[in-house]
């Protein structure tokens, strides 16, 4: 991981995001202070897609009963 001063960062922003876009890491500072990092972006996970698996699985009746004596004391 590289640090960079602004100034460096504002006239090689070009060549500083190439790097990023290789997998590297860039921490940008004010002086000798931190005060950001450039990382690759990693794009969010999908979102849920409702019915998916509609009509590959099926819930028998079973399901629905209610649960043996046992087993609720074993809960409570």
């Amino acid at each position: 991981m590289q640090t960079v001063t602004i100034h460096t960062a504002k006239t090689t922003l070009s060549q500083l995001l190439a790097r990023v876009e290789a997998g590297e890491e860039i921490v940008v500072s004010r002086g000798r202070t931190p005060i950001a990092k450039i990382v690759p972006f990693t794009p969010s996970p999908s979102k849920r897609q409702f019915g998916k698996w509609k009509g590959r699985i099926s819930i028998g009746p079973a399901f629905f009963d209610p649960l043996p004596d046992e087993e609720l004391a074993g809960l409570e």
